[in-house]
């Protein structure tokens, strides 16, 4: 049985809320190494490579990484395969978060203090990941975006009136880069994620 937690305000969790967050891909990013590498001290990862045959040992030379350049990391739809590693939380699909934690993720994020954040793609599924009791929410798509070709994207203006609606942290998460970030309204977000944007170059 799931239960959905109320949502709890948590100063540390804010405090350790990354700003900059590189979403591993198992097809746009086999080796997620060197692109994590260059992320500045305080960034996040977001583990995803989800059909990846070596996930486990992927995740723990991640895990590594991130302790060495002190990054935060989160591993997406798998609380225990974070724990197992020692990430810093879990992030989960829109579709995960409609049914709630289990009592034994519960249990951990209360014992370890970890961070959750959750994908969210409306209004009603911000709502949800409030109700869930995340950390902070990655709302996509900001722009058009190659993981999700021809679905039409919110745009400066929708995104922002979402974003300061939300009763929690945003991240802008799709088509988002150095220079798209800049088109954002100033304070409707937290910081921004991506694939491709912060990709190390060819």
């Amino acid at each position: 049985m799931t239960l959905a937690e109320p949502r709890q305000h948590h100063n540390s969790a804010a405090r350790r809320m990354p700003r900059l967050i590189l979403l591993t891909d198992d097809r746009r990013l086999p080796d997620p190494l060197p692109a994590i590498a260059r992320l500045p001290t305080g960034s996040g990862v977001i583990l995803r490579h989800h059909d990846w045959p070596e996930r486990r040992q992927l995740a723990r030379a991640v895990a590594r990484l991130c302790r060495q350049r002190r990054l935060i990391l989160l591993v997406a739809n798998d609380w225990r395969l974070a724990a197992e590693i020692g990430a810093d939380g879990v992030h989960l699909a829109e579709g995960l978060a409609r049914h709630g934690l289990t009592a034994s993720c519960r249990l951990w994020r209360r014992r370890h203090g970890a961070l959750l954040s959750v994908a969210a793609h409306s209004a009603l599924a911000l709502g949800q990941a409030a109700r869930l009791g995340a950390d902070f929410a990655l709302l996509s798509q900001a722009f058009p975006s190659r993981s999700h070709p021809g679905r039409p994207a919110l745009g400066p203006l929708r995104f922002a009136i979402l974003a300061r609606r939300s009763r929690l942290p945003i991240i802008a998460l799709g088509g988002v880069n150095h220079q798209s970030w800049r088109r954002l309204p100033k304070s409707c977000a937290r910081g921004w994620a991506a694939i491709d944007g912060l990709c190390p170059p060819k």
